[in-house]
């Protein structure tokens, strides 16, 4: 063999490795890429499923009072009329009680611990406001119901009433309940303990975003002056909006879904109050305390009701990511 030929022979077996391995390469990636769509097909069925069994569970219920079950506030198993406004109503104001309370908490424990807190306070807060995220909600139902709705109706509702009752209009909302008005148990009390439950979730996030902002940006904001509310909302905020309302959605997500923590301090009042005070229900607290003896039409309507539900998570969903392509367009636009 020819100094040529050897070297020839030499330069395949070099190469032949090389392209055993691209092929192994190339079948990896295509593996990889058949097993993600599967599951994200999975993802999608399973969606499907869920509408599917709810749209068919529910069209008896809507076929018997057509759009007025929406607007109803009949609950009446014995004459077999059913109306989903009270749950819904309780549902909506719960969770915008609760976004009202948690969110400016959410965002106060979020600035403290990322732009005020000393060095060595900040790992126990933030292991704190972690560890109430890890705490069950059916514990803070509990803890709504023996320890906030008594101390809540003895010290807090008697002085709702007696500065906020006499108002014109707005008054109407803090009147004294007609039921329900010594045990605390209320509307209002589980707005307040829902607001608890969300604010470990929104101030886990925002502070999280809070952290991602290059310390030159904030310190160049400081050496010319600025103070730290000025550096949050002028320098930090616009850097982290996007992941701010991401936080912001979860939360309201929290509070519109929750059930167990719900249904033992709302008071489960099938009739819509005018008070805040009064007792109420949401729809998942309705779900949880009527499903497992339910049957024919009022099976019906509780699938309806969790329809309901899931329409307006999907809107909430919907709408923050309609948000946050709106800030990510601005954000592109800002830098153009």
């Amino acid at each position: 063999m020819s100094s040529t030929q050897a070297g020839a022979l030499n330069e395949v077996k070099s190469v032949a490795p090389i392209n055993r391995s691209k092929l192994s390469f190339a079948l990896g990636d295509v593996v990889f890429k058949f097993t993600a769509l599967f599951f994200a097909l999975v993802v999608l069925m399973l969606l499907a499923g869920i509408i599917v069994m709810l749209v068919k569970g529910s069209l008896p219920a809507f076929e018997a009072f057509g759009p007025g079950f929406i607007t109803s506030d009949e609950w009446d198993p014995v004459r077999e009329l059913y109306g989903a406004w009270p749950s819904l109503t309780g549902t909506l104001v719960a969770a915008l009680i609760a976004m009202l309370i948690g969110l400016p908490l959410s965002f106060g424990i979020a600035v403290f611990i990322t732009e005020m807190a000393p060095q060595w306070l900040k790992r126990p807060v933030g292991t704190a406001v972690e560890l109430l995220a890890a705490v069950p909600s059916i514990i803070y139902g509990m803890w709504g119901l023996f320890f906030f709705a008594p101390f809540f109706a003895a010290y807090i509702q008697p002085g709702l009433v007696a500065a906020l009752g006499p108002l014109p209009i707005f008054g109407t909302l803090f009147q004294m309940p007609v039921m329900g008005g010594s045990s605390g148990v209320s509307v209002l009390t589980a707005g307040i303990v829902l607001a608890i439950m969300i604010v470990p979730f929104m101030a886990s996030v925002i502070r999280d975003v809070f952290e991602i902002v290059p310390g030159s940006l904030k310190e160049s904001a400081y050496a010319m002056g600025a103070t730290t509310w000025e550096v949050v909302w002028n320098v930090v905020l616009p850097f982290t909006k996007t992941g701010v309302v991401g936080g912001i959605m979860l939360g309201l997500g929290r509070a519109i879904g929750e059930t167990m923590a719900v249904t033992f301090i709302i008071g489960n009042a099938s009739q819509l109050g005018s008070s805040l005070l009064d007792p109420g229900t949401t729809i998942a607290a309705k779900l949880a305390n009527e499903f497992n003896e339910a049957d024919g039409l009022q099976m019906d309507s509780l699938i309806a009701m969790g329809l309901i539900l899931f329409v307006i998570t999907f809107i909430v969903l919907m709408l923050s990511k309609l948000m946050l392509m709106r800030l990510a367009a601005t954000q592109e636009g800002s830098k153009t």
